[in-house]
């Protein structure tokens, strides 16, 4: 049961998207016993009635809804870029879990899954979209300009040297910061992921670093921006300012 002393307004709001119910309880269920408030939708229209007039901080959302595929709901989502997305759904095929990443999900979950790891998950995803990321300590270090580009690490936003702006998803704006925060050093996949232990056949990094690199390098299949480093991990070639 929530404790009286936390008010609303400190509460992180998260969407659920699953037809399945008892999912959809066991998911309820762990996510308010650590203090989150979480609205259930059984289907992917009621959910986009209501982010006309709501912005949840996370959407936890199945792809296999009963009135549209949920990747479809995946693309308005980061298209608005208000709040983060992690998937919740039964299809474990690698092309599944790489074609979610590709949409811009910040992360994604086979069913079965375990209850607690899930709020590892979204604890993990909440701390990436919050201003100045993993606690806050960075909070006055917004824009970062390399090469004629900017990154707006508040507004989710890469500006190009010509003035086109393109919207990143929350995964996409952590990565990017790792690497403008540290130019010129060698990153390994798990501190541009954030995360420990992570597991060699997780390629969830690799697709963030490919939809960046199509959108900064001039050639992304020969990148000279974010580089690969074999057997150690990647490596960001520009000189970074602050602003």
């Amino acid at each position: 049961m929530s404790s009286p002393s936390v008010s609303h307004a400190s509460r992180h709001l998260i969407y659920l998207v699953e037809d399945d119910e008892d999912v959809a309880k066991v998911v309820m269920r762990v996510l308010q016993e650590f203090e989150f408030l979480v609205e259930w939708f059984r289907d992917g229209a009621s959910v986009q009635r209501k982010l006309k007039t709501e912005h949840p901080d996370l959407c936890i959302l199945d792809l296999g809804l009963p009135d549209m595929d949920g990747t479809s709901l995946i693309k308005q989502l980061v298209s608005q870029g208000t709040c983060g997305v992690l998937v919740l759904t039964g299809r474990g095929h690698p092309f599944d879990r790489v074609m979610g990443l590709e949409l811009g999900s910040d992360d994604y979950v086979v069913k079965p899954f375990e209850p607690r790891e899930l709020v590892a998950r979204v604890r993990s995803i909440l701390r990436r979209s919050a201003p100045g990321g993993r606690g806050g300590t960075q909070a006055t270090r917004r824009f970062a300009s390399f090469l004629g580009w900017t990154l707006d690490c508040a507004a989710n936003t890469l500006t190009a040297p010509d003035g086109t702006s393109h919207l990143l998803s929350t995964a996409e704006t952590q990565v990017l910061r790792e690497f403008v925060e540290r130019p010129h050093q060698i990153l390994t996949r798990e501190q541009l992921l954030g995360q420990r232990d992570l597991s060699p056949l997780d390629r969830s990094i690799d697709v963030r670093i490919s939809r960046i690199r199509r959108k900064i390098e001039e050639d992304p299949q020969n990148p000279k921006v974010i580089k690969t480093v074999y057997g150690a991990g990647y490596l960001f070639a520009a000189h970074v300012t602050w602003v």
